[in-house]
């Protein structure tokens, strides 16, 4: 155990400090070749983490190349002055809806779609407004938060999504009639509790009037009405695919490509540019940090877990969601989500309660905000806004982040009973 728990938090920390500029993914590869090397993991386990992983990882570039591509043409640019005109000048309205859009824009392109691609806009926009620094670190900690808060509806709005119901083999219909409460309630308990923490921080009255008409910034305008009808049949394909269990990377992955030819045909996209520009390095993330952590299953991290996750299910269905949201929100803290979500779908594996997945789900996508490393949406939001010169401490963050969290996380998970 002290051996695969030694080189799991030597991967981890190489992953968030990223000494002498080593990316990610190289790092957890380091990591994982370490792990083969030792002997902590065998080539088979190998082979099993890549079967769990390979699906979520590449329906996750396949959103954030569909995301990429609706940013090059001025997509959320667009829905971003539309919902600053839309707030009338009104500061506290314009709050509000910036958290909305998130949560919109998370739900539909992924957590770390939205941080990616929606951060640098809002920033944008709100130094154009000429707000006070104050202010814009109030909108971007709120903006930050509802990115993971509000990717909980369908299987595709995170990566810990993807993979647990492809673990459980929860079907993508199935998953959103449980999830979508869930959604709406985090969501709207999010957007209240972060009003009321920030609420000093928000101007009463913006100069909206200083922000483009929506309509300057798109490429196309065809091509930008064309978006909408082919979300909503990607959406459609999803459901159809759930029907000949098609895998959702095949459908994420292929409509991306789709899209960006067609985005190629009208010239508002550069294909190659977009394709080296995506995250490809999420893809050795993944494979390579879950074979570190299965070192920690081999070790019997996850038996030991598993003892207590069936401790809890035998106090019934409250105090068993309720502890195993908390249990996966702290590991997700201290260790980062991506690995606890996999630690706990193995511990989960035999306990008999559905419901305990989704519980899972919850806590690996609201935990996280508790720290700064808590997630990888978390960790890609702090090198954006660094890039953009907006800098907040350690310190800063964890504060908001654990007064935040625990009462909207019990929020949630209670709706969930």
């Amino acid at each position: 155990m002290i051996l695969a728990f030694s080189l799991f938090l030597v991967t981890l920390l190489c992953v968030i400090i990223q000494p002498r500029g080593l990316q990610i993914g190289t790092s957890a590869i380091i990591g994982a070749g370490i792990a083969l090397l030792l002997g902590v993991v065998s080539f088979a386990d190998v082979l099993v983490v890549t079967s769990i992983v390979w699906d979520a990882t590449l329906a996750f570039i396949g959103i954030i190349i569909l995301s990429l591509v609706l940013d090059e043409i001025g997509f959320f640019e667009w829905c971003a002055i539309w919902m600053a005109k839309f707030s009338k000048g009104n500061g506290h309205l314009m709050f509000v809806y910036s958290l909305l859009l998130g949560a919109i824009i998370s739900a539909f392109f992924a957590n770390d779609g939205a941080v990616l691609i929606l951060t640098p806009i809002l920033l944008a926009k709100m130094r154009i407004l000429k707000l006070e620094p104050k202010t814009i670190v109030a909108f971007l900690l709120a903006g930050g938060f509802i990115s993971d808060s509000a990717s909980l509806p369908f299987v595709f709005s995170n990566l810990t999504n993807i993979v647990t119901a492809n673990y459980f083999h929860i079907g993508f219909t199935k998953y959103l009639s449980t999830m979508f409460t869930p959604y709406v309630v985090s969501t709207f308990v999010s957007i209240t509790v972060l009003w009321l923490f920030l609420r000093k921080d928000i101007p009463l009255h913006v100069n909206v009037e200083l922000l483009k008409d929506p309509d300057e910034v798109l490429k196309s305008k065809p091509l930008f009405y064309l978006a909408w009808v082919f979300i909503a049949a990607l959406m459609g394909s999803y459901f159809v695919g759930e029907q000949y269990h098609i895998p959702i990377s095949f459908i994420a992955l292929g409509g991306a490509l789709l899209f960006l030819a067609i985005a190629t045909y009208f010239k508002a996209a550069k294909p190659w540019l977009t394709i080296k520009t995506a995250p490809w390095q999420v893809v050795w993330f993944s494979i390579g940090l879950y074979i570190v952590v299965y070192g920690l299953k081999n070790a019997g991290l996850t038996t030991y877990l598993s003892h207590i996750l069936n401790a809890l299910n035998a106090q019934g269905n409250t105090i068993a969601i309720v502890g195993t949201g908390f249990i996966a929100a702290i590991l997700s803290a201290v260790m980062n989500n991506m690995p606890s979500v996999m630690i706990m779908d193995i511990a989960l594996h035999d306990i008999p309660n559905s419901a305990l997945a989704y519980a899972n789900i919850i806590g690996c996508n609201l935990g996280p905000k508790m720290t700064p490393f808590g997630s990888l949406a978390t960790l890609l939001w702090l090198h954006v806004m660094a890039k953009k010169g907006v800098k907040i401490s350690f310190w800063e963050y964890s504060k908001f982040g654990l007064l935040v969290t625990p009462p909207i996380l019990l929020v949630v998970l209670l709706s969930l009973v």
